[in-house]
């Protein structure tokens, strides 16, 4: 005979078996303290009460600007929450909470690093965050203007999180969003974080906008915005790849930087369909298998920089961008950038001096000093010791001419290798970029090393064109010397 089991019955036997009832956490007052209804005290009881379904809905309260300003650090998410500022998906506002009210002095300077006497950008730090997600699965951030901290948003050691439809605004010393493995001693932590999304957020203002950091891997952040005003203290890097791999970075647009977009040694990331414009520096770039993809690169000072490393096997993939009305006098040098008076300019160019060259001129963070003997030099003869091999493999441009309406490429390579020959028009007959990409073609070089081969474009309207070089293991070479079709 089976007999019912009462309702009490079957919720008592849920609670003495520990699982979790999903609560939902209203948050309708602004003041900074531990009482019902603030977001400190939201924050507080879902993490006392750890759900895969917890939400902490924060209410508009009173009339616009909705601002909830911090008097010290709010406690680490700690278990996974949904917390939603309400209003933006009624009229597109933003909840804000403010670090103003804790976080003094001047500028980048009130942010220490991890070494207390450097600050600001480009320093390792984790310090005055204003949301923290640390050891942290399956939290979503979305409504919020998160400003006036270090950091905005802290993503330590966590996975599968998503920050959506916010702005990040104003966080000077270190970023708008870090997402880092660091351990806290500034090394790399593996398979901790991992497979984040960054989607549909407006970063304004902060020294970083994003950085992936120390082990940050299979994130992918989509369709942002990156803008740097004149109020930025520290107009540093729209995103930083510091040892970061497998990301994808695809859809976002970069302003006013002093890069776009830099990587530091980081590997096999996929970065495509972006815009970077009136950036001191395009893409600013060491690293191994990184694939730069149909990206829009105009009115910067360099479009694409590719640099020196001590990995001289380190390779950089350039396929299909649109670089155009680069050359600019964009002289941004915070952590980044192009600022040497001499420096050659253009679409595509290596051998570009940062923070770790001799010949860098600008800022390598507040308070950061590095030995002369400790920076890093480029050879210049093929016997030389004690400096970096020429970048991406020294892959050499091809040779382009026009001969009876068709393009003959030369191409002086390695012996028995396949390369792969891009071509690139331009609507001004006297441009050496590569505004429109037209097409492709491969070659095999002989025993000498050499390829030859004609090309024709379908395209009208092209005054000039001008081609790359990619080798079979993914190199590109700079842009070639254009010629005139028109």
């Amino acid at each position: 005979m089976t007999r019912s089991v009462p309702l009490y019955a079957m919720a008592l036997g849920l609670t003495i078996s520990g699982a979790a009832v999903a609560g939902t956490y209203t948050v309708d007052r602004y003041d900074d303290d531990a009482e019902k209804g603030s977001l400190r005290w939201a924050i507080e009881q879902s993490n006392a009460n750890p759900g895969d379904k917890n939400e902490i809905l924060i209410k508009a309260v009173g009339s616009a600007p909705f601002v909830i300003k911090l008097n010290s650090a709010l406690p680490a998410i700690k278990s996974p929450v949904s917390l939603i500022g309400t209003q933006w998906a009624k009229t597109g506002e933003y909840i804000t909470v403010d670090g103003s009210n804790y976080i003094k002095g001047e500028g980048a300077k009130a942010c220490p690093g991890a070494n207390p006497q450097q600050y600001g950008t480009n320093v390792r730090t984790m310090s005055l965050p204003g949301l923290v997600l640390q050891d942290v699965n399956n939290v979503t951030i979305k409504g919020l203007d998160v400003r006036r901290f270090c950091i905005g948003v802290l993503i330590n050691r966590s996975s599968h999180n998503l920050i959506e439809h916010n702005r990040l605004s104003q966080n000077y010393g270190g970023a708008g969003i870090m997402i880092t493995g660091d351990d806290g001693k500034g090394e790399p932590t593996a398979t901790t974080t991992n497979n984040n999304k960054v989607l549909h957020n407006l970063f304004q203002d902060n020294g970083d906008g994003l950085e992936l950091t120390r082990g940050a891997a299979f994130n992918l952040i989509a369709n942002n915005h990156f803008v740097s005003t004149a109020a930025n203290p520290e107009p540093s890097q729209g995103i930083e790849i510091l040892w970061g791999n497998d990301n994808t970075i695809v859809g976002n647009k970069f302003e006013n930087y002093s890069d776009g977009l830099q990587i530091n040694w980081g590997k096999r990331n996929y970065i495509a369909y972006n815009e970077l414009v009136n950036n001191s520096i395009g893409f600013n770039l060491t690293g191994d298998g990184n694939v730069f993809d149909g990206n829009k690169v105009h009115g910067n000072r360099i479009g694409v920089a590719i640099r020196s490393e001590k990995d001289a096997h380190a390779r950089i993939t350039l396929t299909k961008n649109q670089i155009w009305d680069n050359g600019k006098d964009i002289k941004r040098c915070e952590a980044g950038g192009s600022c040497v008076p001499d420096q050659r300019l253009g679409a595509i160019i290596f051998d570009v001096p940062a923070l770790e060259h001799d010949g860098f001129v600008g800022s390598r963070g507040g308070g950061v000093v590095i030995e002369p003997a400790k920076l890093q030099k480029t050879c210049k003869n093929p016997d030389e010791q004690g400096c970096n091999a020429y970048p991406n493999q020294g892959v050499t441009a091809p040779v382009l001419a026009v001969q009876n309406g068709k393009i003959a490429v030369e191409i002086n390579g390695s012996a028995d290798q396949r390369y792969r020959i891009e071509f690139f028009g331009n609507r001004d007959r006297h441009s050496n970029e590569a505004e429109q990409y037209l097409g492709s073609v491969v070659a095999h070089t002989n025993e000498k090393g050499i390829a030859q081969l004609t090309w024709e474009s379908e395209k009208t309207g092209i005054g000039s064109i001008t081609a790359t070089v990619t080798d079979s293991n993914g190199a590109t070479s700079e842009l070639s010397r254009p010629v005139r079709v028109n």
